[in-house]
């Protein structure tokens, strides 16, 4: 997977994808990582990438010609059935795992990061970018949903992690029919009065899976009953 990532503060997607798994996934060639500054295009002197909103009101607006020249300038796959192109926004589809799992058959997703006040609209309907929401709220920019999207779509790609079954039984999976995970022990048995169910000790893989999935659904009953719906 190919993640070409438009952004003002290519830094943060930088120092975040230098970690971890993620940073294992890129060494691995399993997903690579590329960000591009929309002041490296702007036309203006002073690099200003945003201005003032037409009819008044607050905040700044990001213009036309620097993100228009920066998209442009990414070298994208041919095949369209394979590429996405990807607008990070509050008002758009709201993110699922089922999303992510889809995505993750791309073969390029490129990303476009918003600041300030938000988009000329010409940007939305000249580049027609799919609209996508980590949620009904409001951030700064559109950065920390940026590595929220790559991070949950990495996941879903054969090889990024150590084994391809940790996503597979993630909560909101398939291998959990859509529930969510159930809960996870390890040593000591016996800690501060609490143990570890007895089920986990036996031994007895039939069992011990019939326990999780009703822990699964016991979880998703309690705190999330409309995915059981």
């Amino acid at each position: 997977m190919r993640y070409d990532i438009i952004t003002l503060f290519p830094e943060i997607i930088n120092s975040y994808c230098m970690q971890s798994i993620t940073k294992r996934g890129i060494e691995k060639g399993v997903i690579s990582v590329n960000t591009y500054n929309p002041r490296d295009f702007s036309k203006d002197k002073h690099k200003k990438v945003d201005d003032t909103p037409y009819g008044g009101g607050e905040g700044m607006v990001l213009a036309c010609q620097p993100i228009f020249d920066c998209y442009n300038s990414i070298e994208k796959i041919e095949d369209s059935q394979n590429y996405e192109f990807i607008m990070l926004s509050p008002q758009g589809e709201k993110f699922s795992q089922k999303l992510a799992k889809e995505l993750s058959n791309k073969k390029q997703i490129v990303f476009l990061c918003g600041h300030y006040e938000g988009f000329d609209e010409r940007i939305r309907l000249g580049l027609k970018p799919r609209e996508i929401s980590i949620g009904d709220y409001v951030l700064t920019g559109g950065e920390l949903a940026c590595l929220v999207l790559v991070d949950s779509i990495s996941r879903n790609i054969k090889d990024y992690l150590g084994k391809d079954e940790s996503a597979h039984n993630d909560s909101f999976s398939e291998g959990l029919e859509g529930l969510l995970e159930y809960p996870h022990y390890t040593k000591p048995r016996e800690y501060m009065g609490l143990k570890v169910p007895e089920v986990l000790l036996s031994g007895n893989h039939k069992e011990i899976e019939e326990f999780r999935r009703q822990e699964s659904i016991k979880r998703t009953k309690a705190r999330r009953p409309d995915l059981l719906n």
